[in-house]
């Protein structure tokens, strides 16, 4: 493992370097400036802000510096958040996107696993049929969708669940399954298709041709080989979560990362929102990685070379 990730790191590195450099230009050429107001500000108090902030100098001038900056782990100031670095933003929002994202992650992966080894070992029964019947309605439902009728259902009628905030733990549960749904149907799904084209090959015919009971078959032999297509998506699954969090975060008002994200595109925060980007495509990165890595620990037969 350790192999793979030094063979990889320059690529990685290039990739995130692509990705600043594409950011940073993108914010440069939409319309707008970071200080620009209904009310405009004097010119002698805006070539002051811009040169605390490092935009006064030529494009090329500001980008080196801005390169530099980001390799030191300095993301800068927030241009609407005065006094605050992206740095201290992302170090207080980022823990609760993490904590909303990871228990999202576990729940869609455990739930999608379960459901679609349910659906797979009852091939074409009405048990199968409304596995996925129900794995087709949570991929249909947007979150925008989903959460408002789960807070209406749980928190308004029944008032079992709060309907937002953040800080206790049963305000988590309504966030972490809108968050989920999507992507445990995207897993069941694929779950199912895996286990039924590996339950046809001959290694799966030979264990049951020696006796072996079903359960052991399928748990044993047939799901580690099935569940290889659900761990390659586990790394953008990650990654859609924490992205994906901003929806959910926006509707139940949990203060993460993703609130920030928005307003940083409103309030033309170029340098919170490209702090944001890069902490989303870094983590995209990593998880590939992890994916890839998995392999070989998963089935001996795959060997990752490169």
């Amino acid at each position: 493992m350790l192999k793979l990730i030094v063979r990889r790191l320059p690529a990685l590195l290039f990739v995130l370097f692509c990705v600043v450099t594409l950011t940073f230009f993108l914010i440069r050429l939409a319309p707008g400036g970071p200080f620009d107001r209904e009310r405009k500000i004097p010119p002698a108090i805006e070539a002051q802000l811009l040169a605390k902030y490092k935009l006064d100098g030529p494009l090329w001038t500001q980008f080196t510096e801005y390169i530099a900056d980001v390799a030191r782990g300095d993301l800068r100031l927030s241009t609407k958040y005065r006094n605050r670095s992206v740095n201290e933003i992302l170090g207080q929002t980022l823990p609760v996107t993490f904590a909303l994202g990871g228990i999202a992650f576990v729940l869609a992966t455990t739930f999608g696993i379960w459901l679609g080894t349910f659906a797979a070992v009852r091939r074409d029964t009405p048990a199968d049929r409304l596995a996925m019947a129900a794995a087709l309605l949570g991929l249909s439902l947007p979150m925008f969708v989903a959460g408002p009728v789960l807070v209406l259902i749980f928190g308004l009628w029944l008032r079992w669940l709060p309907v937002g905030g953040w800080g206790e733990p049963a305000q988590i549960v309504l966030p972490a399954i809108t968050l989920a749904l999507p992507f445990a149907a995207v897993v069941a799904r694929l779950m199912r298709t895996s286990l039924l084209e590996v339950l046809n090959q001959d290694f799966v015919r030979t264990a049951r041709a020696k006796g072996l009971p079903d359960r052991t078959v399928i748990y044993k032999h047939a799901l580690r080989v099935a569940i290889l297509p659900v761990v390659t998506y586990l790394g953008p699954l990650a990654a859609h979560l924490l992205t994906g969090s901003i929806v959910v975060e926006t509707v139940f008002n949990i203060p993460g990362a993703g609130g920030f994200f928005v307003h940083s595109i409103l309030n033309r925060d170029g340098f919170l929102l490209g702090g944001v980007v890069i902490v989303y495509c870094s983590l995209l990165i990593v998880f590939n990685l992890l994916v890839d890595a998995s392999y070989a620990l998963l089935d001996r037969r795959i060997r990752v070379d490169a």
